[in-house]
């Protein structure tokens, strides 16, 4: 968490405006509620707080300032956390006019409720983590915006098998993916796991198609993620996904499958 930019401003102008104030630590601290060793810790750059730093803008009345500052800071520190190529697919999805995922171990962010992104997260600093959540759930707005994308979700069915959290947040999960199911821009196929070997179990891929023809694909292993636009690789990917699709159960199959799991629970 050290060496982090903006926190170390923070401090600065902490500090600056602190002495600008002809106020000493303990001071500041009185009239904000906390101790002197908060305020030394903040204006040193180690930590801050979005409380602290909406109490700092009402006290020196700087518009929001200090608040700009924590929440640039919460996204530096949120860069490393992010598979590279995770910020350049994210844009790109809110601009695409289909998107075709295949998810083999866990279920797709755009469908995922907010208890199971929380246990996703759970090994995550608490700070990040709520704001990785924030923003997931934003992202999440494409399904049921006005002139949607078309979701083709395509799942291994170990993903409806796997305890994610505990039985209450899978259940909430999986009601939430059956309710997605009968969005008329939202298609949710299942592979079985009779199927087999198939093209999927090679990973998790996800391919965005815009309304120009063009294509991209993007996917995620072990923390990395990679952007791909060549033609060739995209192609690829999406031979691939026509491959696995062929063994996945039709619409209404798919939806019973996810009911018969979810009565399970």
């Amino acid at each position: 968490m050290s060496g982090n930019r903006a926190r170390i401003f923070f401090g600065n102008e902490l500090r600056r405006m602190r002495e600008q104030a002809r106020l000493t630590g303990k001071q500041l601290a009185d009239a904000l509620g906390c101790t002197p060793q908060w305020i030394s810790t903040m204006e040193s750059g180690r930590k801050v707080s979005e409380q602290s730093a909406h109490d700092l803008d009402t006290y020196f009345e700087t518009g929001g300032l200090y608040h700009r500052l924590w929440k640039l800071a919460i996204d530096i520190e949120i860069e490393p956390v992010l598979p590279a190529g995770f910020a350049e697919y994210s844009e790109r999805e809110q601009r695409a006019d289909s998107i075709r995922i295949y998810n083999a171990l866990l279920l797709s962010g755009l469908f995922q409720t907010e208890g199971y992104a929380r246990s996703v997260f759970r090994d995550v600093d608490q700070v990040i983590a709520e704001d990785l959540i924030c923003k997931r759930l934003e992202r999440q707005k494409i399904v049921a915006r006005e002139n949607p994308p078309r979701i083709w979700l395509t799942l291994d069915e170990s993903v409806l098998r796997r305890e994610i959290g505990n039985r209450e947040i899978t259940r909430d999960q999986f009601a939430y993916l059956l309710e997605c199911s009968h969005r008329p821009n939202v298609m949710i196929n299942i592979v079985p796991l009779s199927a087999g070997y198939h093209a999927g179990l090679a990973g998790s891929f996800t391919i965005l198609g815009f309304n120009d023809g063009t294509n991209i694909a993007y996917t995620e292993s072990a923390g990395e993620g990679m952007l791909f636009e060549n033609p060739t690789r995209v192609t690829s990917y999406v031979v691939r996904y026509e491959l696995l699709k062929a063994y996945a159960l039709p619409l209404e199959e798919s939806r019973a499958l996810i009911s018969t799991v979810l009565e399970g629970l």
